[in-house]
């Protein structure tokens, strides 16, 4: 996948800061927007792993700091709960007015709570994931319990949280208590999973009962068995991140690029509006082919210059291995470097002649095992055996008609 580094304008000016992971192979069928946890950031180990893995399920993700934290701009202790969800929104302006307007949101912990009442104003979201998030917004009370008697009569105080100080203001514990989550779902009329670990100390299971049964269908529940609330084991991230990508298909219109129905050993299939990567289909097995972005292309796929030399870089090295193999020679492996060029002709007249230029391989062979000499120059003598190798080197016809 690809990482890009971007940043946007929240409701007061400040700067956020974000990442948007993006396939590597393809478009982003549909955009997906991840709130982070309270206090965390975009690099903590949930929303950096889970977005990853979603693209590589084929979507683009945009994770970001909300204001105060991390490399966005602006004051944490001056920042609450409403305006993470006004954070949220200007997230998916962003990318709404730079990419696609976001179809899937997903939040950890009380950035599942955020989540929630953002996606009741995003009319392009169809689907809503929460990890580990609270029933009620006031559960993060309980995170800094030993202080808020200080917050009520001093208006602030110092909090530590993961091992962190903040600043938390009485204005925060205020808008916090404004927004009653359980009632607000009745009408959020979006597809919803809750996901959520029974060993979760921080956030216990029974505020994913309450969440389930405060929805309106349709609703999911998935468990994250064995996973702590953090979810900072890559392998649980990963799980969740694959199975979130498995549910959204269902509500989300994921288009496939159907390859012609052929015959041929190999067919390729072109739209207008997809500049040069193309489906391609052999037997049993689709890929794409491209060009480099520095040619107008994407780099989905390889060139159909690479396509050719792989061609002849596979067969030659079949090739070798099946001849040791009938030999019983102790060739442990075989790996045949191509490289692709167009060449002036040896003792060329006249050169500055793009006509005087030939189709060139290079191909390069590397022999591993306990082969003497004289079986090392017999298999480069069989490579030029190879039916590849025979093809490029002999005389060819190309016919062609329309279908």
């Amino acid at each position: 996948m690809k990482t890009e580094k971007v940043s946007f304008k929240n409701k007061n000016g400040d700067d956020l800061s974000g990442y948007l992971e993006l396939p590597f192979n393809q478009d982003p069928h549909n955009f997906v927007l991840f709130a982070h946890c309270f206090t965390c950031n975009k690099n903590f180990f949930a929303a950096k792993n889970i977005s990853r893995t979603l693209a590589q399920n084929g979507y683009g993700v945009l994770r970001f700091d909300f204001t105060g934290l991390g490399e966005s701009e602006g004051d944490f202790a001056d920042s609450n709960f409403s305006g993470n969800i006004q954070d949220l929104l200007a997230a998916a302006s962003f990318l709404d007015q730079e990419f696609k307007a976001p179809s899937l949101i997903i939040g950890h912990s009380l950035g599942g709570a955020a989540v929630l009442f953002a996606a009741k104003e995003l009319k392009s979201v169809k689907a809503v994931a929460t990890i580990a998030a609270p029933s009620t917004t006031a559960h993060v009370q309980h995170l800094i319990e030993n202080n808020v008697e200080e917050i009520e009569k001093n208006g602030e105080a110092q909090v530590n949280i993961g091992g962190r100080s903040f600043k938390i203001k009485k204005q925060f514990l205020e808008d916090i208590e404004k927004h009653e989550l359980k009632s607000y779902l009745v009408d959020l009329k979006k597809s919803l999973l809750i996901m959520h670990s029974p060993q979760d100390n921080i956030v216990s299971i029974k505020n994913a009962e309450e969440l389930y049964m405060a929805a309106r269908h349709p609703k999911s529940f998935i468990s994250l068995d064995g996973s702590e609330h953090l979810l900072s084991s890559k392998g649980d991230a990963a799980y969740a991140g694959n199975v979130i990508a498995s549910w959204a298909s269902r509500y989300l219109e994921i288009p496939k690029k159907e390859v012609p129905e052929s015959k041929a050993d190999v067919v390729a299939g072109l739209e207008k509006d997809d500049d040069f990567t193309t489906s391609m289909k052999a037997g049993n097995h689709s890929f794409l082919a491209d060009e480099p972005v520095s040619s107008g292309g994407k780099n989905y796929g390889p060139t159909p210059y690479q396509f050719l030399s792989s061609g002849l870089a596979s067969c030659t090295s079949m090739t070798l291995q099946m001849y040791a193999k009938r030999k019983k020679w102790p060739l442990e492996d075989v790996e045949t470097h191509v490289y692709y060029s167009r060449e002036h002709l040896e003792d060329c007249e006249n050169c500055e002649n793009d006509n005087s230029k030939i189709d060139t391989f290079r191909r390069e062979i590397k022999l591993i095992g306990d082969l003497d000499e004289k079986q090392k120059q017999r298999l480069l003598e069989i490579a030029d055996r190879c039916p590849v190798h025979k093809s490029l080197t002999s005389k060819t016809q190309i016919n062609t008609k329309l279908i």
